[in-house]
């Protein structure tokens, strides 16, 4: 079948969509296993201070690393759309350069680490003993720096070609092996904080080897090893160009959840382990709906690249379909099954009384947000990643508008109302620029 004279490639069907869905999901079900059996393992040791060292440290690296997301959703939009148009030759070359970013970023944190952890201990203090483990522990894994960033290139590069169960297995593979070595090392061999450090270390390089085998087509190419074409200079400025913008987006993004959690803080202890504990419901819906805008990614990037409108527009409603079957799920979920939820999550009483007062937003989350998570996923994958920054500043503005407005005369209420309305604006806002969006693949 061909549209204007194109040759279409695979249809758009419902069963393609969750074949590319599906394993994003499960593999994002691997993530707070992964963390529950860390702070499990440590906590056998009978102390408080390495659960909070391994906490601590984990969270700081976290934050770290996830400063190069932009190299997963920037690989995927620009792979997708070179696979769309035929270029085979770019799409291996687009792997290397992610590899390439990798590097030079892994390397260059590997060379900082001793100001990033001093920064990072000023803006979050802890005790000289949890202090002290936590070094140890970032000290060992901030050498698997390269791999966690290169994974972050190679996942994006193979959802692009819709290759999202070799994603599953690498998850499998990695958090499988880390899970028998923190039991190995810390229970086994009694090696404590160093020892789960160690185990992640061990596992985030095998994960990027077994990713780099899956890749090893591309990667034998020639174009994958043509410098001349790996180092394009119009490709390297539009590669930068993508992945800035989606940094400075993530980044005022991060900033609305950073403000919510300090503002959350002033309405006492309670208050904020109570939103601590909502805040895992956001996290969920994000894991479940992430493979829907992962597939929106793939296949939109894909038909922007083969210039084919009506493929387009098939990727974007189908992939939104599954997303809101997802939504009326997680909404349903959270209202009637939330309080029981909640109770699994935090033993307080108080903790467990003051989140219940909150529940209806986070049943409410999964509707208003749907919007804002599909619409990522097409933009991304159109690599319309100006748009998605601009609208994130409108998004911005209006989120602390409605906190200044919202949070003096109802307090945390206005907060979690304030977030709620970040998300509905950068849903339509980013609604607003899809008619530009599908008059750009007619250019």
């Amino acid at each position: 079948m061909a549209e204007n004279g194109v040759q279409t490639g695979p249809e758009v069907t419902h069963s393609r969509v969750l074949k590319i869905a599906i394993p994003i999901v499960l593999a994002n079900v691997t993530v707070p296993v992964l963390g529950a059996v860390d702070t499990g393992v440590v906590g056998q040791l009978g102390e408080a201070a390495p659960i909070g060292a391994v906490g601590i440290g984990a969270v700081i690296l976290t934050a770290l690393y996830w400063v190069f997301g932009f190299l997963r959703m920037g690989t995927t939009g620009l792979t997708s759309q070179a696979h769309g148009a035929g270029r085979p030759g770019e799409v291996a070359a687009l792997l290397t350069r992610a590899l390439l970013i990798a590097s030079v970023g892994g390397a260059a944190i590997i060379a900082l680490q001793w100001l990033i952890f001093s920064g990072a201990f000023q803006l979050a203090p802890a005790s000289v003993e949890v202090e002290s483990l936590a070094r140890e522990y970032m000290a060992i894994r901030i050498w698997s720096a390269p791999a966690i960033i290169a994974s972050f290139g190679v996942t994006g590069w193979l959802i692009a070609l819709e290759r999202t169960r070799a994603v599953l297995a690498i998850q499998l593979v990695m958090n499988g092996l880390n899970i028998g070595l923190d039991l190995w090392f810390v229970l086994g061999l009694g090696w404590g904080v160093q020892g789960v450090a160690l185990a992640t270390f061990i596992a985030e390089w095998s994960g990027l080897g077994f990713g780099l085998w899956l890749c090893r087509d591309a990667l034998s190419r020639p174009a994958a090893r043509d410098w001349a074409c790996v180092f394009d200079g119009p490709a390297l400025r539009n590669m930068a160009s993508v992945n800035g913008h989606i940094l400075q987006r993530s980044l005022m993004l991060e900033g609305i959840v950073v403000s919510f959690l300090f503002l959350g803080a002033r309405f006492g202890d309670v208050t904020l382990a109570a939103n601590q504990v909502l805040l895992q419901f956001l996290h969920i819906t994000a894991y479940a709906l992430d493979g829907f805008a992962f597939a929106a990614e793939a296949l939109v990037g894909q038909a922007m690249g083969a210039r084919q409108l009506g493929k387009l527009r098939q990727s974007a409603i189908m992939a939104s379909q599954w997303g809101l079957v997802i939504t009326a799920v997680m909404a349903c979920t959270f209202w009637f099954g939330g309080g029981m939820i909640i109770d699994l999550m935090a033993k307080d009483p108080e903790v467990q009384s003051e989140a219940r007062l909150y529940l209806i937003y986070m049943a409410l989350a999964p509707v208003v947000g749907l919007a804002a998570w599909m619409f990522d996923g097409i933009f991304i994958g159109a690599t319309r990643t100006r748009d998605m920054r601009n609208m994130m500043v409108i998004s911005l503005i209006v989120y602390i508008i409605a906190v200044v407005l919202l949070l003096p005369a109802f307090g945390n209420h206005g907060l979690w109302i304030a977030l709620l309305i970040s998300y509905v604006a950068r849903g339509i806002t980013l609604a607003l620029r899809y008619s530009a969006l599908e008059a750009s693949v007619q250019v």
